[in-house]
């Protein structure tokens, strides 16, 4: 008598490890069109090769040095997550990154992302790239890739992680600060930040655990807004 196909079948699958790769094609789906609303000269935001490519020549470089940094959004995604606010992280990612470019008078050029996950969450994860592309649109700067991982076992189901990486591009003789040009009565300027971003928060954190407040009181500093809204 011949061995029925559950008999037969002696191995595991990615679903039966937890992961679900039918919600990773669906989300790459939904964010190929994010993707492609950050197009700019040079680039070719289409998701889906091994690398992406970037033509310098075609964004007006004529002798340019690439710069690159990589940042993270840290633990005000812990806000993000406890109150289901996950629109704004994504500006925060492309910000805290093309911010070091920035510094040192480089040109945002690309960008891509790393959203790390236990359980993947279509909704929540389209969200997140939604405010990257956002960001991207802001600095002027292109969402050509990034990888999703789901990763049971490492992440609670409803956490995330999320890091990003740019390249950015300043031509040769450019690049700041102009150490070498630096002198004695020379002026400084400040600009005040208009609020802590992402950093600090596992003080600020703190400081909110300490105070009794919840994330949906008004904020003491913002009487129009909770207090999840205002940080």
């Amino acid at each position: 008598m011949s061995d029925s196909p559950e008999q037969l079948r002696n191995g595991l699958t990615y679903a039966d490890a937890g992961v679900d790769i039918d919600a990773g094609e669906q989300l790459v789906d939904a964010i190929k069109p994010l993707a492609r609303s950050t197009a700019r000269p040079g680039s070719e935001p289409s998701l889906g090769g091994f690398g992406a490519l970037f033509d310098l020549k075609a964004a007006g470089f004529v002798d340019p040095l690439i710069v690159t940094t990589t940042d993270g959004v840290g633990t005000k995604l812990k806000i993000a997550i406890e109150t289901g606010r996950h629109d704004g992280v994504g500006v925060d990612l492309v910000a805290m990154c093309v911010n070091d470019l920035l510094a040192q008078g480089a040109e945002p050029l690309l960008f891509l992302d790393y959203y790390a996950t236990g359980r993947l969450s279509i909704d929540d994860a389209r969200r997140v790239v939604a405010g990257i592309a956002e960001g991207c649109r802001q600095a002027g700067c292109a969402l050509v890739g990034g990888e999703t991982a789901e990763m049971p076992g490492m992440y609670s189901d409803g956490d995330y992680d999320l890091a990003g990486f740019s390249l950015g591009a300043v031509e040769r003789g450019h690049a700041l600060p102009y150490l070498d040009r630096q002198n004695p009565g020379d002026l400084i300027i400040g600009v005040g930040s208009s609020g802590p971003h992402s950093n600090g928060y596992s003080l600020i954190r703190k400081v909110v655990e300490k105070s009794g407040l919840s994330w949906g009181d008004d904020a003491p500093f913002a009487k129009d807004r909770s207090l999840a809204q205002a940080l």
